[in-house]
């Protein structure tokens, strides 16, 4: 979960270009990042899939004015608001954008074709009616910080207890890989987001790379059916409280609008 979610740069750009902080282009290529091309299907109005450009300034027409992330997993509808079709689509994609003033979702859809390393992604987002609500169980800012840093301390507490440490050779490439790569991507927010959201998406990622690598690394005490079932138990609360984390950061815009 250490990587960013496709949902997560459509709504930070989305509301970078809703801004003004962005050109309409400038937007689309951020959001398309390394992938080959992305469209969206399913907007009013329109009887095939468009390009990003176009359908972000067709949600602008319909009344969008922000953009919102989920991530939901089974069990934890976090940043979904319904109806049930449209949670049900989220879920089984991991992650959704949820645009704010109109009653619009857009749910991914990735194909990838070609060998690892020389990837081709092409992703369809479906836009589909959503219920204006509330989202589910996403948290302020600064909550989101306060939570992420108890349960960072409580996770480290108990997976050196069970002797599972992210280290090894494997673990060593994935930092070495997820080092290089935030130093490429530099900024994990498009303009116009506070500073204490940056600082908060960046913590929640770190702390999904090290649950990534305690699942994928370590042995020592995780040899046995019980030590494995404590380090799931240990890690399962901190990788629900990065994940609202990182929807609380991608969602700061949206609240800092709202609260003024």
């Amino acid at each position: 979960m250490h990587s960013e979610p496709r949902s997560g740069r459509l709504a930070s750009w989305g509301n970078a270009l809703l801004a003004g902080l962005a050109s309409p282009d400038d937007a689309a290529l951020a959001i398309v990042g390394d992938d080959a091309v992305h469209r969206v299907a399913g907007l009013p109005g329109e009887p095939g899939p468009v390009g990003l450009t176009l359908a972000l300034g067709r949600l602008r027409s319909l009344g969008v004015g922000g953009y919102r992330v989920a991530l939901p997993a089974p069990g934890h509808p976090l940043g979904l608001s319904g109806p049930p079709d449209f949670n049900a689509r989220a879920l089984e994609a991991e992650e959704a954008v949820v645009a704010v003033g109109a009653p619009y979702g857009l749910v991914p859809e990735i194909t990838s074709v070609g060998p690892e390393g020389d990837l081709h992604v092409e992703v369809v987002w479906h836009c589909l009616p959503v219920r204006e609500a509330p989202p589910a169980d996403v948290p302020s800012l600064g909550e989101a910080e306060r939570e992420l840093a108890e349960a960072l301390r409580e996770a480290t507490d108990v997976l050196s207890q069970l002797d599972v440490a992210a280290s090894g050779p494997v673990a060593e490439a994935a930092l070495d890989a997820y080092r290089s790569r935030a130093s490429r991507d530099g900024s994990l927010l498009a303009p116009g987001y506070p500073a204490r959201a940056a600082r908060v998406l960046e913590l929640a990622r770190r702390v999904g790379l090290m649950v990534s690598l305690a699942y994928e690394t370590g042995d020592g005490a995780a040899h046995s059916a019980s030590a494995m079932s404590a380090r799931v138990s240990a890690l399962r609360p901190v990788e629900r409280v990065a994940r609202r984390a990182k929807v609380a950061a991608y969602n700061a815009y949206v609240e800092e609008r709202e609260r003024r």
